[in-house]
């Protein structure tokens, strides 16, 4: 009977021992209490609490949370009513302010991140808001950490999940947005003609040009070839000219080449001859000719 009341008290004594040991997970604090007044905050690692007295309060994650609340009823400069949820990025710091600064939290945070907003709201227009995020998410997590600083809370950013204008305004805005595209295509089209028009100009210049320079080109061609035409004839007029005087001809040779020029010239449409003044010169020649001439028809 002793034996078995040593072992029941030795059992328990070991429970208690067991109980009293605590284990943090990482990322993790531990708020504990003694007597129901705060004492520590435990980290992450193995702990022994005194049994009895001393007890485990508030299991606190620091990690970074993410709080989706619903969409809040927010009205802008311009008095258009829309609806906004937000998503906000939070993490604690410091598990005793977590644990004693605010009653719920989380619903804490809701509340103000909706009046928070709701001020920068009211004092944009619809344009402003649909157009500002960044800005908005600028102002409402630069607010919020300002303000849960003294609850222990961090907020790392704050994120507009959607903005939900009214029904009527929806529908204008995409009547606006057809309307711009509507505008733009008419642009682009304009603008495409445009440059059509300025090619097929370009084209027909250019190949004016080309047609021009070909004229051109055939023309300086056609120069060249009766220059250098006329040039072969001067040349052999000039060879010939040279070579009869290089033979050193006779008058009566002379007189016979006259007398070819002039029946040439008489056998056109000229109604005047140039007749030479010294007529003796030309009746010496003329008789000299038809000696010429009989002479040869003796011979025959």
């Amino acid at each position: 009977m002793p034996l078995l009341i040593f072992a029941i008290i030795l059992v328990v004594i070991l429970i208690i021992l067991v109980r009293c040991i605590v284990i943090v997970p990482q990322s993790n604090a531990y708020v504990t209490e003694w007597l129901g007044v705060y004492k520590d905050t435990w980290g992450a690692g193995l702990h022994i609490r005194t049994p009895f007295v001393e007890r485990v309060s508030r299991k606190v994650s620091l990690k970074e949370e993410a709080a989706d609340f619903p969409p809040q009823p927010v009205i802008t400069r311009d008095n258009v009513t829309m609806m906004i949820d937000t998503v906000v990025f939070f993490q604690v710091f410091d598990a005793k302010l977590y644990a004693y600064g605010v009653n719920r939290p989380i619903q804490a945070i809701e509340n103000l991140s909706a009046t928070t907003l709701r001020d920068i709201i009211g004092s944009m227009t619809l344009d402003e808001t649909l157009t500002s995020r960044d800005a908005i998410n600028t102002r409402i997590t630069v607010s919020l950490d300002e303000s849960t600083d003294r609850w222990g809370i961090k907020v790392n950013r704050v994120e507009l999940k959607n903005i939900e204008p009214p029904l009527e305004i929806r529908q204008a805005m995409e009547k606006q947005m057809k309307a711009d595209r509507e505008k733009r295509a008419s642009i682009l089209l304009a603008e495409g003609e445009k440059q059509a028009a300025i090619t097929r100009a370009e084209g027909e210049k250019e190949s004016a040009i080309l047609r021009a320079e070909a004229v051109k080109q055939q023309r300086i061609r056609e120069a060249e070839g009766e220059a250098q035409a006329l040039l072969t004839v001067q040349k052999a007029q000039a060879d010939a000219i040279r070579l009869i005087n290089e033979a050193n001809p006779n008058h009566n040779f002379l007189a016979l080449r006259s007398m070819e020029a002039m029946e040439k010239v008489a056998d056109g449409k000229a109604t005047k001859l140039i007749v030479p003044s010294d007529m003796q010169n030309l009746a010496a020649t003329v008789a000299a000719i038809q000696e010429i001439s009989g002479g040869a028809t003796a011979a025959k």
